[in-house]
């Protein structure tokens, strides 16, 4: 019960620890101008909205803007807004938990302890933007709108290292996890290098491994990679019901698929080798593709003498998942597998 308090007045604190920083802006002009630039009541806006709306160039918008945060800024460091000091510690103890660095959405939702509103994350980060302990990463088309402890780094240093992990993940060609990056990094904790990868909109994660957006192992935008996924982390075959069952009841986005769907797609992706009955297997295991038939030529083929029927059994079972009785009636029924001794075969090739 006291935690659910202590919640509630920290989104109450928030609310008037802007209201307080607003109210030290006399003139309504630059009030407008804050609230519109930072959307602490609506939708961010430009420079050349706000100037357009106030009739003003997009050049006196941000003029007047820097002259506006520079007075809050003093105002806050002067020790006399005590409720933005307390909060601006909270945030401190938050990130500190969380790799020093946090999106703002995340940070705002651990800070509330709630799923956090737009205008609950606009205020998060329009704190952060004016005391002097913290540091915001802009968004842009390659970072997420986060906020870091300045102490471990400004926005500059913060972008520069995300990139070193995204430069070392693409080097490595395939997925990581936190704990090889860490391994092959210069960070004090993988806790940060986590927090740090979290910053970046060129990397998805997946299962505990992190890799490029573009890569179907962190980041399956269709069916067929989902599949790829549930196989992979299985690390065995599986039937097609059972991946179905696995996608509806993983975390993945639109798992509402049909039975049939997946399916479909196991039979036209070369990535997926059918090795039983409706039974899949992924092709870089090593299964060879082909009926059993086909397996039994393959093995009689790499062998240097004619095998016991058992032996070709056993191999053939390697790579399909079928009944010994399916292996002996392929073997007993294809003309090119000839018995040269009691229950021994070879292959012989046809001869047009």
């Amino acid at each position: 019960m006291q935690d659910t308090t202590q919640d509630k007045n920290r989104s109450t604190d928030l609310k008037n620890s802007v209201t307080d920083i607003l109210s030290v802006i006399d003139q309504e002009r630059e009030r407008e101008i804050i609230t519109r630039r930072f959307g602490l009541y609506d939708r961010r806006e430009t420079l050349e909205q706000i100037g357009e709306l106030l009739g003003i160039t997009r050049e006196r918008v941000r003029q007047l803007e820097k002259a506006i945060l520079a007075k809050l800024k003093d105002a806050i460091n002067s020790g006399k807004m005590v409720s933005i000091n307390n909060l601006e510690k909270a945030i401190i103890r938050e990130l500190s938990e969380m790799g020093r660095v946090a999106r703002v959405q995340d940070l705002t939702d651990k800070l509330l302890k709630t799923n956090s509103d737009q205008k609950e994350r606009a205020h998060v980060a329009f704190i952060a933007e004016l005391v002097p302990s913290l540091t915001v990463v802009n968004k842009s088309d390659y970072y997420f709108h986060s906020i870091g402890i300045i102490e471990y780094g400004d926005e500059k240093k913060i972008r520069g290292e995300v990139d070193k992990i995204v430069a070392t993940i693409k080097k490595h060609g395939q997925p990581l996890t936190i704990e090889d990056l860490h391994s092959q990094l210069s960070f004090e904790h993988p806790n940060h290098v986590r927090a740090l990868a979290s910053v970046s909109k060129l990397l998805s994660h997946l299962n505990g491994n992190w890799g490029l957006n573009k890569w179907p192992t962190v980041n399956p935008k269709n069916i067929r990679d989902k599949i790829y996924v549930i196989l992979a982390k299985n690390k065995s075959p599986m039937h097609f019901s059972e991946i179905a069952n696995s996608i509806k009841d993983s975390k993945f986005k639109r798992r509402d698929v049909t039975t049939q769907a997946i399916h479909n797609e196991l039979i036209k992706d070369p990535r997926f080798v059918l090795i039983g009955r409706g039974i899949y297997a992924l092709d870089n295991w090593g299964f060879d593709r082909g009926t059993v038939s086909d397996i039994i030529a393959s093995v009689l083929k790499s062998s240097k003498e004619p095998l016991h029927r058992d032996e070709i059994v056993k191999r053939v079972l390697k790579s399909r998942q079928v009944k010994e009785t399916t292996v002996l009636l392929n073997l007993q029924s294809k003309p090119q597998f000839k018995r040269v001794a009691k229950a021994t075969y070879t292959f012989e090739q046809k001869v047009d």
